[in-house]
């Protein structure tokens, strides 16, 4: 019976590895990258987004910024309030200025978008210190993103973000740094704003979509106030019929999975992360 009891222990333990594993892999990272088609240096953090936006771990949103408009290209795709959501991160991540390429890994760490080592080791990093967020479920109904932010563990309050996002598209670029490269973006951000804060009890949330800039789908952020850690977040590609075929992913540490469907069954994909552990 001794033997029998070593042996089971053993099979368990066996098993309990990779199951770990798969937890880490279904808890993606929100990776954003902070660009313009005026700076010569962004191509490769923009060919590495690219890459990202393909990831299942990631959940990748490419922003581009308007302070590089003024060199003899004006980037289409450029807002202020993206350059203010960086200048947010300056101050937040103790940074000295603004720079492009700057990638932001989940909020709470930055590096030079095209160093993949470095953002690869943020990933890494960030993966190991999320714990359990709040559960997000969304769909799409009679023009509007309907979702519901459950309740949960918050350390203070956090704002709700709202983003959409267009579908790879490529700029011929004929004046400034970058004149006569085709540049190739993918998930460049159109639309960004506050739907308001989250503090531990559920928030129902219904926003129109109607006439909204972003073609390929958009995603709703819980970060911690002041551009603080990315909590949790879910992503809603569209299609020609609103919605793409996406799984779903497993919860963190422990939970279980959602699979969550709109009202004629199509599923959407969520993407779930959470506080520090420690």
């Amino acid at each position: 019976m001794k033997n029998f009891i070593r042996i089971l222990t053993l099979c368990v333990a066996t098993t309990l590895v990779p199951l770990s594993g798969a937890f880490a892999e279904d808890r993606p990272v929100v990776v954003e990258l902070f660009t313009s088609q005026g700076c010569s240096s962004c191509p490769p953090a923009e060919a590495y987004m690219r890459e990202l936006a393909d990831r299942k771990d990631i959940l990748a949103l490419e922003f581009h910024v308007d302070y590089w408009d003024y060199i003899g290209w004006k980037d289409k795709f450029a807002k202020r309030a993206f350059t203010n959501r960086q200048q947010g991160y300056v101050y937040s991540l103790k940074g000295r200025y603004k720079y492009t390429p700057q990638m932001v890994v989940g909020g709470v760490s930055h590096a030079v978008g095209s160093k993949r080592g470095v953002i690869e080791a943020e990933i890494k990093r960030r993966k190991q210190s999320m714990g359990a967020g709040p559960k997000i479920d969304v769909r799409k109904e009679n023009g509007e993103i309907v979702a519901r932010i459950g309740a949960g563990e918050a350390n203070g309050v956090y704002d709700i973000v709202f983003v959409t996002f267009d579908k790879n598209h490529s700029t011929e670029v004929k004046r400034g740094e970058n004149k006569g490269k085709t540049l190739v973006n993918a998930r460049v951000v159109r639309e960004y704003d506050m739907l308001g804060s989250w503090s531990g009890e559920p928030v129902n949330l219904r926003i129109p979509i109607a006439g909204r800039p972003g073609n390929g789908g958009c995603a709703i952020l819980v970060q911690k106030r002041e551009y603080g850690e990315i909590v949790a977040a879910v992503s809603l590609p569209f299609d020609s019929q609103g919605l793409s075929n996406n799984r779903s992913f497993r919860g963190p540490k422990g939970t279980r999975n959602y699979s969550l469907r709109t009202a004629n069954g199509s599923p959407i994909e969520v993407f779930l992360s959470g506080p520090n552990s420690g």
